[in-house]
């Protein structure tokens, strides 16, 4: 009896330790996110570097943000813990540089109020991810091809913008709201696939750089809600 008690706190314990190191890792790279938005967006020298080439640059970052995500998801069981930590990082860092262009388009307090939003969201559908007793699986295949739409759908829509030279006001508010009712459900997807790891975690490497996996994909789903919510609500300077 005294032994089965021992073995399930062991378990509980680790659970706790997956869990609180994925969202740990999360939260880290949005806090190097920001700091490089922040510093590329105050700097005249980065800022020409990135965006002084019209859109090379931007293709560039975007290129090697895919280039990290697929070598980190291609590698994860390969490489070492110390090699993931640093594959997440320079990706935060890339991703903030990219997005430091939206100080130029949106107001501080537009961002400010889009970004607690997010976290509200974002933090209520890890919750309801984590503790619902419904198998979100099902749920996460039909999200996934309903992001594939959007992808495509974007891609049409920026095409045709460019042909025409006129912006398509209607789809890219379709769009948004696409993109933050898919990122709503993923987020409690995969909170909830991270709670499912966590039952069989045991605190080896393996187990840490799954953590920081699963804490890329939760910091997708949150980039990608403030993203959208900045695009439906935000004020534009």
């Amino acid at each position: 009896m005294e032994e089965a008690r021992t073995v399930e706190s062991f378990t509980a314990n680790e659970r706790s330790r997956f869990v609180g190191r994925t969202y740990g890792w999360m939260a880290l790279a949005l806090f190097v996110s920001a700091a490089s938005a922040f510093m590329v967006a105050n700097s005249y020298t980065l800022l020409k570097l990135i965006f002084g080439h019209g859109i090379v640059g931007w293709l560039v970052l975007a290129v090697a943000e895919i280039g990290l995500v697929i070598w980190l998801s291609a590698s994860i069981r390969k490489i070492s813990v110390t090699a993931a930590v640093a594959g997440f990082v320079a990706y935060a860092v890339l991703n903030g540089a990219t997005l430091s262009s939206i100080f130029f388009v949106y107001r501080i307090d537009s961002i400010a109020s889009a970004f607690f939003t997010t976290a509200l969201l974002f933090g209520v559908m890890s919750v309801y991810g984590m503790r619902t007793k419904s198998d979100l699986t099902s749920l996460g295949r039909y999200l996934m091809m309903g992001l594939i739409g959007v992808i495509l759908a974007s891609l049409v829509g920026g095409i045709v913008s460019l042909v025409t030279k006129t912006p398509l006001s209607m789809l890219n508010v379709l769009i948004s709201v696409a993109t933050v009712v898919i990122f709503t459900g993923l987020t409690a997807y995969d909170a909830q696939k991270i709670m499912r790891t966590a039952a069989h975690a045991n605190g080896n490497d393996d187990y840490k750089k799954v953590s920081i996996l699963a804490a890329l994909e939760l910091y997708l789903d949150f980039i990608n809600l403030l993203l959208a919510l900045l695009r439906l609500f935000g004020k534009k300077r």
